[in-house]
């Protein structure tokens, strides 16, 4: 028999290895211990319904971090995880074990009793912070002290670090408050960080030692334990549980297992658990007072997996109750015990490099000098983050803060995610979104990232189809966002992040169906048919649009028109129509057929254009402000709505390209209306009747007249006319001022005030208006007018004070042929053709009309002059009117500048 051997067997019961978890130098003196003593089989603190998955960890495609996941069957959502990352000595005991094929067994609280016992109001997002059950006797994730978290779960009750247990009740007798071990030991050695006192006494001494033992390889590899062990006795004495009053249930089931293993394998056993309870297990107790304490617990029937986790879940800042602050760093402390500070370095400048950062060798090594000469001058054993930080700033990034952040999300907490074996036990939905991730090249990542989709591609329509379906069962691996590259209703953008909360969500969405296709469709009846309001059911129907669920869309249907018929809220109507708009154009988009929507669609848009005008008048502040809102809703929706094809797989037949005059809301170049013609036509006269009555507040109707002059509805003079009328000495000036804030202001759909800039004519009445304003009634327009022109940028604001103060001219008419008007002062008296010809090649370009005639209208232009040039041909949309001054009308003003000049 070897020495190790016969030093185990002199033991007296088995060994017990009080660890803190998470912890690389607890993690490191397990292995060593283990290696040492060569026991028989192995205990570990963790639920034991995860002994059969302990196989599943020696496997190829089982990479930590990973976690176990408890789950009551009936009730996906209470559920717990117990999180293990390399560096955990849970996890190298489990490894070490089953490379020397000794059992594994682990010893805590059943999941079964820990998750009947949660308690409501102890959880958040449905998983328990700290990965352990609230109520029962596991670990609540409260802060034990500053210092350290006491989680417990398979990592209750830190090393030496933190209490286990929840709760903020009395702790029996002996103590009325939580107590952190790690806390209580650093302020007695002098510390008044007990992280930094924790890392120089076992994490970077041993890290500096080398990875073997911890330590000198000829020392007893079990006498850090001792110690370990002795302590914690000294304070279980003083604290008692130290205020975590479930704690006496945990090791009460903890001494059970414990006496049924040595009854197996005798007293050759080491048992890895949290170091705070090493003096319960060595307590004396008798086998009935222990099945005492376990007796009358609820229990539940739970199902258990292995799920990947992330160091970005393992940081303390997630909420995770047992938490570290670095696991990027104790993972690399683990990896790399031997000159942890210069391969630390090393990466940190590959880091900055990639965010081109000039960092070179040299920066390394001068970094490696001042980090170690700063351990030393402060006294710590090895350089710490603190040290490796302050070098890094002084010498790599010349004194500034900016690459701090960067290190700490992408080194010092990390963004590395678990994987776990295909055939880990999974409920049917999670295997389905697996083969779909596998088929889709759609790889989990915990570093969060942008996914652009082209529609028109199979696989790309393929993972929008089931990032959207996953959003329906409320699983949001990836979040529509905002594309930079293309506006086209063809792209879609997608920000991905997986976390691990997410495979609770797949195991409660598994009541929904084996598959994704079938969960989402169900899910999606079963919303329809629930639905409080009409605009829940319109999201509902562009979401199953979206995701492509045909057989969830005709119940979809019947509920959106049972609910459309039934609402007579005009505000409802109005902000369940752009959806549902959307959601016709959708049908184009991705080959489905929405002329069922789109009928609903053109039924809903009579009813807001009949409903709409009666609902304006009377109004107070805020009501006319959200009725604002919804007017530009149902504008912005009849004019996709009124789109010729939308929603129609054969598109218009009558409708076809024209040179004639032709009006955007209603004229129809073969005198002809077809169905979206009529309804922009409808619009356009609601619009009308909006604009001119005088008991609709002034802001609608200011923003009913600028639609209308964006659309090219109110004719010449249209404009001024209405401003005349709203800002005339008769209106009460409070109505007026809501009237400019509507027809001008900058906010959603504004033009941010450049109608003002351009137009002498409404800035001279708006100035004329202003002025004449009553000075008792001034402090009441004021606010409404610093609203308007505070959201104007800065220049067109310095622009338009400018022509306030050189006086833009009048308003006036000429007739055809008459001299032009004298331009505000400032400008020049007329068109500069020379300016405007430079600008043409540029325009043409823009446009895409360089194919159309350019190289002969650039002979043109050689031979007849700058005019020749203004003139164009007649598809360039520059032609002049009769007088030269005009626009063609088959290409409206404001397609060019967003508004009528």
């Amino acid at each position: 028999m070897s020495g190790r051997s016969e030093r185990t067997t002199n033991r007296c019961g088995p060994v017990l290895l009080g660890v803190r978890h998470h912890g690389p130098g607890s993690a490191r003196a397990v292995r060593a211990a283990l290696e040492q003593c060569t026991p028989d089989a192995v205990l570990i603190e963790g639920p034991p319904e995860a002994d059969a998955l302990v196989p599943l960890a020696a496997q190829e495609g089982m990479r930590p971090p990973v976690a176990l996941l408890a789950h009551v069957q009936d009730d996906p959502g209470r559920a717990a995880f117990w999180p293990l990352a390399e560096f955990s000595p849970e996890w190298v005991a489990m490894r070490w074990a089953l490379e020397h094929g000794v059992p594994v067994r682990f010893i805590d609280l059943p999941a079964a009793h820990s998750l009947a016992m949660r308690e409501e109001g102890e959880t958040a997002d449905g998983v328990m912070a700290d990965g352990n059950p609230a109520a029962g006797t596991e670990a609540d994730g409260a802060k034990q002290g500053v210092g350290k978290e006491g989680a417990d779960g398979a990592h209750t009750g830190d090393p030496v670090a933190a209490a286990d247990g929840p709760g903020e009740q009395e702790a029996g007798a002996e103590a009325d408050v939580r107590v952190d071990p790690i806390r209580v030991l650093a302020e007695a050695a002098g510390y008044d960080d007990p992280e930094r006192w924790w890392e120089d006494v076992v994490e970077h001494r041993a890290g500096r030692a080398g990875a073997g033992s911890g330590g000198d390889p000829g020392a007893d590899a079990l006498a850090p334990f001792a110690a370990l062990a002795e302590a914690m006795g000294a304070l279980r004495e003083t604290y008692g549980d130290g205020g975590h009053d479930r704690d006496p249930v945990r090791e009460a089931h903890m001494r059970l297992r414990l006496r049924a293993a040595r009854r197996d394998f005798g007293d050759g056993i080491a048992v890895v658990c949290g170091a705070w309870h090493v003096p319960a297990l060595t307590h004396r107790t008798t086998v009935a007072a222990d099945r005492q304490l376990l007796k009358g617990l609820p229990k539940a029937k739970v199902a258990m997996t292995w799920v990947p986790w992330t160091h970005r879940r393992l940081s303390r800042h997630s909420g995770y109750g047992a938490g570290i602050a670095s696991p990027g760093w104790y993972g690399h402390l683990f990896s790399a015990p031997d000159r942890p500070v210069a391969r630390w370095l090393t990466k940190v400048a590959g880091l900055l490099r990639e965010e081109d950062y000039a960092v070179s060798s040299a920066h390394v090594i001068e970094a490696v000098r001042l980090a170690e000469g700063l351990a030393t001058v402060r006294g710590r054993p090895l350089a710490g983050l603190t040290e490796l930080d302050d070098a890094v700033r002084a010498v790599m990034g010349d004194g500034s803060d900016a690459p701090s952040s960067l290190i700490h999300d992408r080194l010092v907490v990390g963004d590395v995610l678990g994987e776990v074996p295909d055939d880990a036990p999974a409920v049917p939905l999670q295997r389905d979104i697996a083969r779909s991730q596998r088929t889709l090249r759609l790889k989990p990542e915990a570093l969060e990232r942008e996914l652009e989709l082209d529609l028109r591609r199979e696989t790309d329509a393929g993972r929008s189809r089931l990032l959207h379906r996953l959003r329906l069962l409320g699983i949001p691996w990836g979040e529509p966002t905002r594309s930079r590259g293309s506006t086209g209703t063809f792209r879609e953008t997608w920000r991905l992040r997986w976390e691990p909360e997410l495979s609770v969500r797949v195991a409660e969405a598994g009541i929904w169906g084996t598959t994704v296709l079938s969960a989402a469709t169900a899910k999606s009846a079963s919303e329809a048919t629930g639905a409080a309001t009409l605009a829940e059911v319109t999201a509902l129907a562009e979401r199953c649009l979206l995701a492509e669920l045909p057989d969830a869309l005709p119940v979809v249907m019947r509920a959106l028109s049972d609910r459309a018929a039934l609402d007579a809220d005009v505000g409802h109507l109005a902000q369940a129509l752009p959806a549902l708009v959307r959601s016709v154009r959708y049908g184009d988009v991705r080959g489905t057929d929405a002329a069922a929507l789109r009928e609903v669609a053109m039924g809903l848009a009579e009813r807001v254009f009949v409903g709409l005008p009666p609902a304006c008048p009377g109004l107070d502040a805020d009501g006319a402000a959200e009725m604002r809102g919804h007017l530009d809703a149902t504008h912005q929706a009849v004019g996709l709505l009124g789109q010729p094809g939308t929603g129609q797989a054969g598109g218009d037949p009558t409708s076809q390209p024209t040179s004639q005059p032709t009006s955007r809301l209603t004229s129809h170049p073969t005198g002809r209306q077809t169905g979206a013609q009529h309804l922009r036509a409808r619009w356009a006269g609601v619009l009308r009747a909006v604009s001119e009555r005088d008991a609709v507040p002034g802001l609608i109707r200011g923003r009913a007249a600028r639609l209308l002059l964006d659309e090219g509805e109110l004719g010449d003079g249209g404009a001024e006319r209405l401003m005349g009328l709203a800002l005339s000495p008769g209106t009460p000036p409070t109505d007026a001022a809501g009237w400019i804030e509507g027809f001008v202001g900058g906010g959603a759909g504004g033009d941010g005030g450049m109608l003002l800039v351009h137009d002498a004519r409404l800035l001279a009445l708006v100035d004329g208006w202003l002025t004449g304003v009553p000075d008792a009634a001034f402090t009441d327009v004021l606010p409404l007018l610093r609203r308007t022109f505070a959201e104007y940028e800065a220049g067109v604001r310095r622009t338009l004070g400018e022509l306030i103060r050189r006086g833009p001219s009048s308003p006036s008419h000429r007739q055809a042929g008459d001299a032009p008007d004298a331009a505000a002062p400032g400008f020049g008296p007329g068109l500069d053709r020379d300016r405007a010809a430079a600008v043409l090649p540029t325009l043409r370009m823009l446009l895409g009309i360089g194919a159309h005639g350019f190289d002969e209208e650039r002979n043109d232009e050689r031979n007849d002059g700058p005019r020749s040039a203004l003139s164009g041909g007649p598809n360039d949309g520059l032609s002049g009117g009769p007088n030269g001054d005009q626009p063609d009308t088959t290409r409206p003003a404001d397609d060019f500048t967003g508004a009528r000049t």
